[in-house]
């Protein structure tokens, strides 16, 4: 009987729980295995899918399958909805004389809807052909969680068991007869090319990222994550590999960890930045809450398409067809909303595919309050351009960053503010705006603030007020879609009020006692 390894969002060797069962199964059982990659048309078709995430996933099944190669074993990569592949496969092996499918290894995953669907059609495939599917765990989130309470001393001792050592030689357990298949680009599937300036990926391009942030670039990490300019530098960069599992998180908080106890050595000869103390803490925390928001989701899936809190629904139109909705979501998705941080954090994600964390929340809290948008579509829309989407995480914070949890804070950015704070000589906006390049910087924050003879004198061109920005020339900046003022009073006194409801208040209780933080109670 036959072994298959279903590798998903885990394109690695090290740690690799299922990869590691199935190897110790081939061996006990006396059989062979198969490593198996499937493209599946229905999730690189969904709304949240994106040719970036395609290419960067083809950049960690390349080195996959090298280092597979490397050690006697072979990546099978096939298209298809996977039970049908598995349908197929059976075949297959049959057709060459092999034995069919005994069982089927994967890890847990906590995705989005399409995903979770596709799981149930496997485990019924399964159990119709009499095949041991069995799930491993990956990361922090637990399924089937009665409760938050005790919930971070599980993830602690998840985060503290041993390392899992890549394996070092398949040959004796690899079936070797069917083809192997290739990776597809994204024009096999009709998707544009991906993101010209995107992070690569791959198992070594994670393990050099995680190592140069703990060994030079994350010494200012606390300051610097805030900044879209030194985020770049400064913060770790390892979401898209946590995300496609090129890295799993268990190896990055233990090297922290390891990290963190050399720089508390080192501190007491006075032999290294104090810097490194706060954002090495600092760091572990975000490791921490990145299984924290994946919980949420993994605990109420419907959270991908409804308010958590659902006494917030109506607060907002439910729907983006009216033609004034329409006309502020274009100009917030195609960079062109006359807000310079905001245009410029939307034109860097069109090519980069990644921001720094509160440039993304002023983005969503950007869309949801002074343009008053629900945050369904522009959640979706920012899935496609972050190349490290993770819907665990993506979906919760866009319900807490447009207020419809009722426990979160509630957080209205001026996009002034953040360009004059967090960008204070220009770079950004300068680099992802260049029809401001000339623009004064007592003005870049707020161009149309200008006088006109000083547009003028610095041939500085800007749109008239209530021009539809789509009709404007490309050296031509729009005028504000809204009014920041007017908008954020209006939408703070809307929120406000609706979060005084009494029914807002009940609900917001039942939201913190499912998804709350223990934080101050390790053991809850």
């Amino acid at each position: 009987m036959s072994v298959v390894v279903w590798f998903k969002r885990d394109l690695r060797l090290l740690d690799h729980a299922a990869l590691a069962a199935g190897i110790r199964e081939a061996r006990r059982e006396g059989t062979a295995m198969l490593c198996l990659y499937v493209y599946e048309p229905s999730i690189i078709h969904a709304p949240d899918f994106d040719a970036c995430h395609l290419v960067f996933i083809n950049q960690c099944l390349l080195e996959l399958r090298q280092n597979l190669n490397a050690i006697g074993g072979r990546l099978l990569i096939r298209v298809g909805e996977m039970p049908d592949v598995l349908e197929h496969l059976g075949r297959d092996l049959a057709a060459a004389g092999l034995a069919p499918i005994r069982s089927l290894h994967s890890h847990e995953e906590t995705g989005n809807d399409r995903t979770f669907r596709r799981d149930q059609r496997v485990a019924r495939w399964c159990l119709a052909h009499g095949i041991r599917w069995q799930e491993h765990v990956q990361n922090g989130v637990v399924r089937r969680l009665a409760s938050r309470d005790g919930w971070a001393a599980m993830w602690d001792e998840r985060m503290s068991a041993p390392i899992i050592d890549a394996p070092s030689d398949l040959a004796a357990v690899t079936i070797r007869v069917l083809e192997v298949g290739n990776p597809q680009p994204p024009e096999a599937f009709n998707l544009d090319p991906g993101k010209p300036k995107a992070q690569p990926g791959g198992e070594a391009a994670a393990h050099r990222v995680l190592d140069s942030f703990l060994e030079t670039r994350g010494v200012n990490y606390q300051r610097d994550m805030s900044s879209p300019v030194a985020g770049w530098q400064g913060c770790s960069r390892l979401s898209p590999h946590l995300a496609y599992g090129s890295i799993s998180i268990k190896v990055a908080h233990q090297r922290t960890a390891t990290r963190q106890h050399e720089a508390e050595e080192l501190a007491l000869r006075g032999a290294i930045d104090p810097r490194w103390k706060a954002s090495l803490k600092s760091f572990q925390a975000r490791l921490h809450w990145h299984c924290h928001f994946m919980q949420k989701l993994e605990s109420e899936p419907r959270i991908e398409f409804a308010n958590v809190n659902r006494a917030y629904d109506g607060l907002r139109p439910e729907s983006i067809d009216d033609p004034e909705s329409l006309r502020r979501f274009e100009a917030w998705k195609s960079g062109r909303t006359g807000y310079p941080m905001i245009d410029a954090c939307m034109r860097c994600l069109h090519a980069t595919g990644w921001i720094n964390f509160r440039m993304r929340a002023m983005l969503a809290s950007f869309a949801s309050y002074q343009l008053w948008l629900h945050w369904p579509e522009p959640a979706a829309y920012l899935a496609r351009q972050f190349i490290d989407y993770e819907p665990g995480i993506h979906y919760p914070q866009f319900q807490m960053q447009s207020g419809v949890t009722g426990i979160n804070t509630i957080r209205i950015y001026s996009p002034a503010k953040q360009a004059r704070d967090q960008d204070p000589t220009g770079a950004f906006i300068r680099r992802w705006v260049p029809e401001l390049a000339a623009v004064p910087d007592d003005y870049l924050a707020e161009p149309h603030l200008m006088p006109p003879l000083l547009r003028q004198m610095h041939a500085v061109r800007l749109a008239e007020p209530d021009t539809n920005p789509r009709e404007l020339d490309a050296g031509v900046y729009p005028w504000p879609v809204v009014d920041h003022q007017t908008a954020y009073r209006e939408a703070k006194e809307r929120v406000f009020a609706w979060r005084g409801r009494a029914r807002a208040k009940r609900e917001a209780v039942q939201v913190f006692l499912k998804h709350g933080s223990r934080r101050h109670n390790r053991r809850g």
